[in-house]
């Protein structure tokens, strides 16, 4: 199962976004993203949500809790 970190730097990465650039999307800073992106810390809930509309794509996936074609995937 992949990680919040994993999945949000992917999705940064492939529309070609710097983490200062996202930070500036989400109204955050630039060290909240490198963070998240190390796996140092995690957004809030709200925050989550703002970053599943930004990239259109389900909180269960950035949870890790589904895959890319919205399959679900059981925890080990």
């Amino acid at each position: 199962m992949e990680k919040f970190s994993e999945r949000l730097k992917y999705l940064r990465r492939s529309e070609g976004l710097t983490q200062k650039q996202l930070a500036e999307i989400l109204k955050t800073n630039h060290r909240c993203v490198c963070d998240w992106e190390r796996g140092r810390s995690e957004p809030d809930l709200f925050t989550v949500v703002k970053i599943a509309c930004y990239f259109d794509v389900s909180t269960d996936y950035l949870l890790g809790l589904e895959n890319d074609l919205g399959e679900k995937i059981k925890p080990n």
